[in-house]
């Protein structure tokens, strides 16, 4: 399409002469409009597909992709409910879990929380939690039912360490002469864990089953059981085959698509108008090639009509600055997709470069539910943002070549 003609004038036209700076001026500052605009849409889109997969990941392997809880009651006869779970197809796992709410109070320290009564395995197969220990092991959870598993956060606020007391207050106590008398035992605490999520960490603690049957006075019983699946993001099918599978009109079964269909959809949403307000920045840039190349015709005029008059066609003259254009175009383009992949990839590195210089928490755990800048690179959003790039780019082009190539040589040199 572009010949040695056209690439020959189009390089020259690109290298400024004296008296000429300005032109190249606006050209440059196009051209980095450009790549900055390319790498900010790469880095914001991989922020954001970061925090939806740390987040969901996060979340569904706390709390399972799907979950089976009695309508308004306890389930009885769980195992035999949770053998019926794990004979469905593409279930990985169905976890009893007895979950309530108490009051956690340790010295001065007190503040509400979830107490999960699980079984060693149970807690063992929780990758999230038994992966992730800080301190303390897992070896005598269960063989008693005075031993007690806390998030850091929560021991790092009560000054609990392994071996501390935590105490548990439940309102649901005994009824007496004097009124209700709350339900108060203490536990040792034998691991501390770091899940990653800040909420998690400082707020739910894990009991031996049996402990926790005893304390919430529910023998034989559970208030749920969670399921992993193999696929979390095809979980819709493998719920409807878990409902028929345990055919109980007293069960109810909840995926992570329903439980946390508002939190994902607004991170969804978020991601699609960031999209939009980021291509923007493209946009202005790519209306400063359009300036930029309306400013170069207007002073190659001359140049144009000499060209013209040594045999030179309309094509050829909106082909050589097409070039001058898309050179401007491709280069910010290339630039600012390896720019923002290079920071994408070193996005930790430089969040934690940033803080120690300017002493701040840049990425605040208690706000944004993560403790660390997730990033994760989607290469089809990556193409999408170039080939936007691009054509913008392209499209720039398009009204200042055709000026140029509608010039008439014999009024251009009469004027000249």
């Amino acid at each position: 399409m572009f010949g040695p003609f056209e690439r020959a004038v189009a390089g020259r036209y690109l290298r400024a002469r004296r008296g000429e700076r300005f032109v190249s001026i606006i050209a440059i500052f196009s051209l980095v409009g450009i790549a900055l605009g390319v790498a900010t849409l790469i880095i914001v889109m991989a922020v954001m597909n970061g925090f939806q997969a740390d987040l969901m990941g996060r979340i569904l392997g706390l709390n399972g992709d799907l979950t089976v809880y009695g309508a308004g009651r306890t389930i009885s006869q769980y195992e035999d409910v949770a053998q019926e779970v794990r004979s469905v197809p593409n279930v990985l796992s169905a976890t009893p879990i007895i979950e309530g709410q108490v009051l956690l109070s340790a010295g001065s320290y007190s503040a509400g929380g979830v107490v999960h009564g699980i079984t060693a395995q149970g807690l063992q197969d929780l990758k999230a939690v038994s992966g992730s220990l800080v301190a303390g092991s897992l070896d005598q959870f269960g063989q008693g039912d005075d031993s007690i598993v806390v998030g850091v956060t929560m021991a790092e606020r009560a000054g609990l360490s392994i071996g501390s007391r935590l105490t548990l207050v439940s309102p649901e106590g005994a009824a007496t002469a004097f009124g209700t008398v709350p339900r108060v035992r203490s536990y040792h605490v034998s691991a501390i864990f770091d899940a990653g999520v800040n909420d998690y960490n400082s707020s739910v603690v894990f009991l031996p089953m049996h402990a926790a049957q005893v304390y919430f006075q529910m023998p034989g019983k559970v208030t749920q059981i969670q399921v992993a699946t193999k696929d979390a993001e095809h979980v819709r099918p493998v719920t409807l085959a878990i409902v028929k599978a345990v055919d109980d009109p007293g069960l109810r079964v909840l995926d992570w698509t329903t439980a946390n269909n508002a939190l994902f959809g607004a991170v969804q949403v978020e991601q699609n108008v960031m999209f939009l307000i980021l291509t923007l920045i493209i946009v202005v840039a790519a209306f400063n090639v359009i300036s930029s190349l309306i400013m170069m015709v207007k002073d190659k005029t001359a140049d144009i009509a000499v060209l013209r008059t040594i045999g030179a066609s309309r094509g050829a003259i909106m082909r050589i600055f097409l070039m001058c254009g898309a050179s401007v175009g491709v280069t910010g383009t290339v630039a600012g997709t390896a720019l923002g992949i290079v920071f994408c990839m070193n996005i930790e590195r430089i969040r934690q470069l940033l803080q120690s210089l300017t002493g701040t928490n840049l990425f605040n755990p208690e706000v944004y539910y993560l403790e660390h800048l997730p990033a994760k690179l989607e290469w089809g959003q990556v193409g999408q943002v170039i080939a936007m790039a691009l054509l913008l780019s392209l499209l720039a082009t398009l009204y200042p070549a055709w000026r140029a190539a509608k010039t008439d040589p014999v009024e251009a040199l009469r004027h000249e």
